[in-house]
């Protein structure tokens, strides 16, 4: 073959990918860009696409997983275990850090760009007479290439809320709730319970529901909805030991991993056959069965630096709480956020004692420095400095921080994908 016409449809393919992604970014609403403007709160656009790909909802076994923390530390746990067990395992979640393929995943391996170019391909040719979301696009995908591969079994994470979130067309094997606290508030509602009822919407006819909630009035919801439907409510197993040689940081951690065995051994009466040895193997394997980053990840040492990606006040008090039991050294905090968030209520979960670097990052949905001096005002903290770039602020925490120090990277997808 002519060596130049080869390097010519080597160019065109490595151009094809990242313009097939801006399409689908500028094409349709996208939540990681406008935030709740891009949130459609219909399963009609899922219908319609879905029945485009002939229908791959109906020929996949799901495990489905919901809740306000925690739901992407559970799905990865329970598709690594799976994959060591000797199943093909698709997984969805949301969002991506590095690169969008990181959502779709089938034993650890992304979909490949030619897969998403052609999809692309496919949904420009269709011609479509509605709208669709990014979310909605990116899932029809996920299904569509998990049929492909064949899968045995596919996680998926939602993606807000539950009943009305995109991934609700799905009839799982079983129903996963990790927890509930205040999040999206105007669109989930502005008490635990409304946002409880939500998260309620994937619990299905006769298929178990399994939850780490420990709010007598939250398990109260789920219970009424489970009787309703005549499924089975499980509270996870507080008694699971951790295994000793794999230590997870932080109770909330720890009990992402209950929740994920006792699913586990839920999925085990559908005839999936997983024993101890899968679960160790799927722990030490985590990231490589399944991309698992940045939850109370120990990114470097020298000052010890830890990453995490916690973005409401549950998930970030917790994460403190984790920071204050490994107690190493003077704390510095570099935080980014999205502008929707309640800024200065997770601040006030930060001790007076650290010292933060506040921060923009490069995604549209940042908060910029304006909105995070307003929402400091009136706090006292050892030192506070602002920046227009994470990788600026880091640098600062750096050349601050003594070596026996700790520094804690959290606040957001969107700020620690700036760091790879």
């Amino acid at each position: 073959m002519n060596t130049n016409f080869t390097q010519f449809m080597s160019k065109q393919h490595d151009l094809a990918y990242p313009e097939a992604i801006s399409w689908l970014f500028e094409q349709f609403p996208s939540y990681q860009v406008l935030g709740s403007k891009a949130y459609k709160p219909t399963l009609e656009n899922t219908i319609k696409l879905l029945s485009i790909l002939d229908n791959p909802q109906d020929k996949l076994k799901f495990v489905h997983v919901a809740g306000s923390n925690g739901k992407g530390s559970t799905c990865s746990m329970i598709a690594s275990t799976l994959n060591e067990a000797g199943y093909k395992v698709g997984l969805f979640t949301s969002p991506h850090i590095e690169d969008y393929t990181e959502r779709i995943r089938v034993n650890g391996h992304p979909i490949d760009q030619q897969s998403v170019v052609d999809f692309v391909d496919k949904m420009r040719e269709a011609d479509l007479d509605f709208d669709p979301s990014f979310f909605e696009m990116t899932f029809a995908l996920a299904l569509k290439h998990f049929i492909s591969q064949y899968c045995d079994i596919v996680v998926i994470e939602t993606g807000l809320g539950g009943r009305l979130d995109a991934t609700n067309v799905i009839t799982p094997l079983l129903s996963v709730i990790t927890n509930i606290s205040l999040e999206h508030t105007a669109i989930l509602g502005d008490s635990l319970e409304l946002i409880a009822e939500e998260k309620a919407g994937i619990i299905k006819k006769g298929a178990p529901i399994i939850t780490a909630e420990k709010n007598p009035s939250i398990q109260a919801i789920f219970k009424a909805k489970a009787d309703e439907l005549g499924s089975s409510y499980i509270e996870f197993d507080e008694r699971i030991e951790i295994p000793a040689d794999f230590p997870l940081l932080g109770d909330y951690q720890q009990d992402n991993f209950r929740l994920a065995i006792s699913s586990l051994n839920e999925l085990m009466k559908f005839d999936f056959s997983i024993d101890s040895v899968h679960v160790l193997q799927g722990l030490e394997r985590l990231k490589e069965n399944t991309g698992f980053k940045a939850r109370l990840q120990i990114w470097k040492q020298d000052p010890l630096t830890i990453l995490d990606v916690s973005h409401n006040p549950d998930g970030i008090k917790s994460t403190l709480e984790t920071i204050r039991a490994i107690n190493q050294g003077e704390l510095h905090i570099v935080y980014g956020t999205s502008a929707d968030k309640d800024i200065a209520a997770i601040l006030n979960e930060f001790s007076n004692e650290c010292r933060l670097y506040l921060t923009e990052f490069t995604n549209p949905r940042t908060a910029k420095t304006d909105q995070l001096k307003s929402a400091i005002q009136g706090k006292d903290f050892r030192s506070v400095d602002f920046f227009k770039e994470a990788k600026l602020a880091y640098e600062s925490a750096q050349n601050t921080a003594k070596q026996s120090d700790t520094i804690l990277i959290i606040g957001s997808f969107f700020l620690v994908a700036d760091f790879f």
